[in-house]
């Protein structure tokens, strides 16, 4: 049902279904899931690329060139040039 009202705020919602109401249902646990997983996902890629970018001046130390390191790493030249710049 909340699905159809699209253009109504939260606060809205809750004050029509209470918000006891509200976290009770189907609906909204699945979208408190969703939303959970969708974050954690996030904070696995942000920390895959993270420690990625840190190993990019050992690899540089080692002799690898930006081309080598970016084929190793599965990155962009690009990201590569950038992370160089920034220390």
């Amino acid at each position: 049902m909340v699905y159809k009202l699209p253009q109504v705020s939260r606060k809205e919602i809750e004050a029509m279904f209470g918000l006891s109401d509200l976290k009770q249902t189907k609906v909204y646990q699945e979208a408190l899931e969703e939303g959970r997983e969708e974050g954690r996902e996030e904070g696995r890629q942000e920390g895959e690329l993270a420690a990625k970018l840190a190993s990019i001046p050992r690899l540089l130390a080692l002799g690898l060139n930006f081309e080598q390191i970016a084929q190793a790493l599965e990155l962009y030249i690009e990201q590569v040039r950038q992370a160089t710049q920034r220390e």
